[in-house]
């Protein structure tokens, strides 16, 4: 069976044949290899409404119309006929007693006229699915999902205040990607479409090229990130580094969001003690990440920092890819090492990915961190990680950490400990 594909307008005009046939969703299904869910849907979507009548006869839908002798609704006493055979909607738009009436059968599969037997013979609304008209109104929804902006009105406020003074300096768009390249993460193409299209403060008469040149002929789009990024961080390159070296911890840093477009968390997962840090981040952004990492770097020491933080796993957002900033310190010292998880494999990274389930009974999914400061998803992290867990022999991650690290390594990384009555994984714990 094909999954995930969209319909063609062959299969279109396979369903209207079928369902002038009379044929059941399961049969028509059975044809195009398709779930009968699916056929439902598609006709569901694309139903033609029509006013027509039948041969002989008008379009009427009020429930009263057979035998109804009203007659002179539109005021002409010379009019022989009853309203009810006149083709001026009297009926529906001037007679007080009436009542519409829609057809029984279309509550029920297969929601449409086609193939009705009583089609013919019936003066009320049509429902009719048009393998034309559905393709048509398909091709235009697919049109309009891919005009428009893709970013949010925050995300583009945000890349205004980094390009717009740039630009007006005399930088070009190329140079300023070059320099900017973890705080834009848009692609240089985009930009100067955003710019043509009035998104920022600068405009195109602020890039003496762009307004001297014409266009040019469509060449292929340059990537923001290198792909080879990856190549010797895979999750299969993870496993084998962890075989060759089996006693280095591993910490599964990953981003929990909030509002589209607002504040986000980075998380960072001790798997063994199971203690997760967060932090604070204005833009899922890869320099935010950096930079999170390189005031480790100075607060914990080099020693300390390669102690904790020898090995790293994290999906494959963008926020993560620049991995050499991560891994190198300013000096070029290796501090780290990144691999990727495979794509759509969140359990291979699962312990915390179980941990952003106790975020989320104090931040609930789709709320907004715009209002958090780092003071708040710090107390929050002190309270989960002072959480009696049954898989560490009912001890919390804060004594599992203390207890291979040392208190004090957690006094300067703002950990503290919460007595177990004053724990409080829900969200009146951040209201103010």
């Amino acid at each position: 069976m094909s999954t995930f594909k969209h319909l063609s307008q062959e299969e279109r005009i396979i369903i209207e044949q079928k369902l002038n046939s009379r044929e059941s969703f399961k049969s028509i299904a059975r044809e195009l290899e398709k779930d009968p869910t699916t056929i439902a849907k598609e006709i569901k979507n694309h139903i033609q409404f029509r006013k027509t009548g039948c041969y002989g006869r008008v379009f009427n839908d009020c429930k009263h119309r057979i035998g109804c002798p009203v007659m002179h609704l539109c005021g002409s006493l010379r009019c022989k006929r009853y309203c009810h055979f006149c083709g001026s909607y009297a009926c529906s738009s001037l007679c007080h007693e009436y009542q519409r009436e829609i057809c029984s059968k279309l509550s029920k599969p297969p929601y449409v006229c086609n193939g009705c037997k009583d089609r013919l013979s019936c003066t009320l609304e049509k429902r009719i699915y048009s393998a034309t008209h559905a393709q048509k109104e398909y091709e235009k929804v697919r049109s309009e999902c891919r005009q428009g902006l893709q970013i949010t009105e925050e995300e583009a406020v945000g890349l205004d205040s980094i390009i717009s003074p740039l630009l007006m300096k005399g930088q070009s768009l190329h140079h300023i990607c070059i320099n900017h390249v973890d705080e834009i993460m848009l692609d240089e193409r985009t930009l100067y479409n955003y710019v043509d299209l009035g998104i920022f403060t600068a405009r195109n008469i602020d890039m003496p090229r762009v307004v001297r040149m014409g266009k040019r002929r469509k060449i292929k789009d340059r990537f923001k990130v290198d792909k080879k990024c990856r190549i010797g961080r895979t999750y299969q390159d993870f496993l084998k580094f962890r075989q060759e070296h089996p006693d280095l911890p591993v910490v599964e840093m990953d981003t929990v969001e909030g509002r589209i477009g607002g504040k986000v968390l980075l998380t960072l997962h001790f798997t063994v003690p199971q203690l997760m840090l967060a932090f604070i981040r204005n833009a899922n952004t890869s320099q935010s990440v950096i930079d999170i990492f390189d005031r480790f770097y100075l607060k914990l020491g080099p020693d300390t920092f390669s102690k904790l933080f020898p090995v790293l796993l994290c999906d494959n957002g963008s926020e993560f890819s620049n991995p050499s900033a991560i891994e190198f310190d300013s000096h070029g010292q290796q501090r780290t090492w990144v691999f990727y998880c495979d794509p759509q494999a969140p359990y291979q990274r699962g312990a915390a990915e179980n941990n952003h389930a106790l975020i989320r009974r104090i931040i609930p999914k789709g709320s907004s961190l715009d209002d958090f400061t780092q003071q708040d998803i710090t107390l929050m992290m002190n309270h989960i990680n002072s959480y009696s867990r049954l898989n560490l022999g009912d001890k919390t991650p804060y004594w599992a950490f203390a207890s291979f690290y040392g208190e004090e390594i957690l006094r300067r990384m703002n950990v503290d400990f919460i007595a177990p009555d004053k724990v409080t994984l829900h969200p009146s714990l951040l209201k103010r």
